[in-house]
């Protein structure tokens, strides 16, 4: 894959690159004093110390940070994740509508020029340009109206993910201080991502490209340098340009789940081997990848296999759900029909709470099948004790939280409950 810069291109400029590099090098010494703190003014002092050691000019340790305000509503909205409390069903029909597929297309023949030579230079598919640019902010339409300092200053004063959002805010203040970004344009989501693309302030500082060669990099007002700054941070953080996302596939009904750890990595071949076949019935393709099975409702819904370049949307957002709308949009901008088994029957699994799915990572730990600490998210730790407890029990073990788990935990800790109060009778 080419990756050498296009004539038209300008990559960021070499001192922001080395206040990149200071900051990296700084962060790993202080990861450990975090600055969270539920008082903000101290928060925003221990911020502005912070900022001090890295090097920032009393313009930011005072008058930038001196500035910022915190935003409850950020704490309420990270709390409030769709990834987090709506079933994969809902969240896929929210996100990838007629509307997104009609405009998407649009897209792609109104700037035909723009991703020919984009697909040239960095080996991204356009279909999947769009599907980012169409989930990201509808093309344009909701790039987030949140003052994006003091949308990461609160999130780094929180303690859920302080660190993260602190070294965010640390590059924010690079592309201040470089002058790439001025205080007064910094709108974006309440997580602090920006422009037409939603590019966090490291990517901004890693990948971006003034595309249209005006001199400098725009992703709020500047499409082609939005698209452009897109290409370059895919086709850096591993994109495979002849490969696909995944494949929604079809399970047999006698399906060995227990033949497949979820979150890891099978040949198709495996696959092949335990009756896994394309949609339409036909073998999966005789293919030389490794593919990762997804059931993102559990058996009773469909059935994904993941390639390697579904990890690489994932670094664009850590949401499978969310990875798995880019892959679909995109398919749908091309041709494709979508997700066969929604449009044919609803899901049989019924939704549960992040206080249910919290509550059963409890239980789990204390039956000793780890989850790690509880907090309300299906993750890869979850699906494992899941499995790992469905095996156990003679149940599918598809690794998902399905109402047969609950009943069937709820019921191994009543009985756990029981033994014990009569082992404390008999002594």
């Amino acid at each position: 894959m080419n990756s050498s810069k296009h004539p038209l291109e300008k990559i960021i400029n070499a001192p922001l690159i080395r206040k990149v590099i200071a900051i990296a090098a700084f962060i790993p010494m202080f990861s450990h004093a975090s600055i969270a703190d539920e008082n903000f003014i101290q928060c925003k002092a221990n911020l502005a110390e912070r900022a001090d050691n890295a090097g920032f000019s009393s313009y930011i340790t005072q008058t930038v940070i001196g500035n910022i305000t915190p935003l409850k509503r950020v704490i309420a909205l990270d709390k409030k994740q769709p990834e987090f409390t709506q079933t994969f069903e809902q969240y896929i029909k929210a996100r990838v509508t007629e509307y997104h597929v009609r405009v998407g297309k649009e897209k792609l023949k109104s700037h035909q020029a723009l991703f020919d030579r984009l697909e040239e230079q960095y080996g991204i598919p356009r279909q999947y340009l769009v599907s980012f640019w169409g989930l990201e902010t509808v093309f344009g339409k909701h790039k987030g109206k949140m003052s994006v300092l003091n949308a990461l200053a609160t999130l780094a004063c929180d303690q859920r993910r302080s660190e993260f959002f602190t070294v965010e805010l640390l590059n924010l203040f690079t592309l201040i201080e470089n002058e790439q970004v001025s205080v007064e344009q910094l709108q974006g989501s309440w997580a602090g991502a920006m422009g037409h693309m939603q590019f966090m302030p490291s990517a901004f500082l890693k990948y971006a490209v003034d595309g249209d060669n005006d001199g400098k990099v725009d992703i709020w007002q500047s499409e082609v340098d939005a698209l452009t700054t897109a290409a370059h941070y895919l086709n850096n953080i591993g994109w495979q340009s002849k490969e696909r996302w995944g494949r929604e596939v079809k399970l047999p009904d006698n399906f060995a789940f227990e033949q497949v750890a979820f979150d890891q990595y099978y040949s198709l071949e495996y696959f092949k081997k335990l009756g896994v076949q394309q949609t339409n019935s036909q073998a999966l393709p005789d293919y030389d990848i490794q593919a990762e099975l997804y059931l993102p409702s559990g058996y009773q819904g469909p059935a994904f296999l993941l390639y390697p370049n579904f990890n690489v949307i994932m670094k664009w957002n850590l949401s499978k759900s969310y990875a798995l709308s880019v892959g679909i949009l995109a398919n749908k901008l091309v041709g494709a029909k979508g997700i066969e088994f929604i449009a044919k029957a609803e899901s049989q699994a019924k939704p549960y709470s992040v206080a249910e799915m919290k509550n059963l990572q409890t239980q789990l730990n204390t039956l000793g099948f780890d989850t790690g600490e509880p907090d309300g998210i299906w993750g890869p730790k979850s699906r494992k004790a899941i499995r790992l407890f469905q095996l156990q029990h003679q149940l599918i073990a598809d690794g998902y939280p399905n109402q047969a788990l609950f009943l069937a935990v709820n019921s191994v800790i009543k009985v756990n409950k029981t033994q014990v109060t009569d082992n404390n009778q008999e002594t």
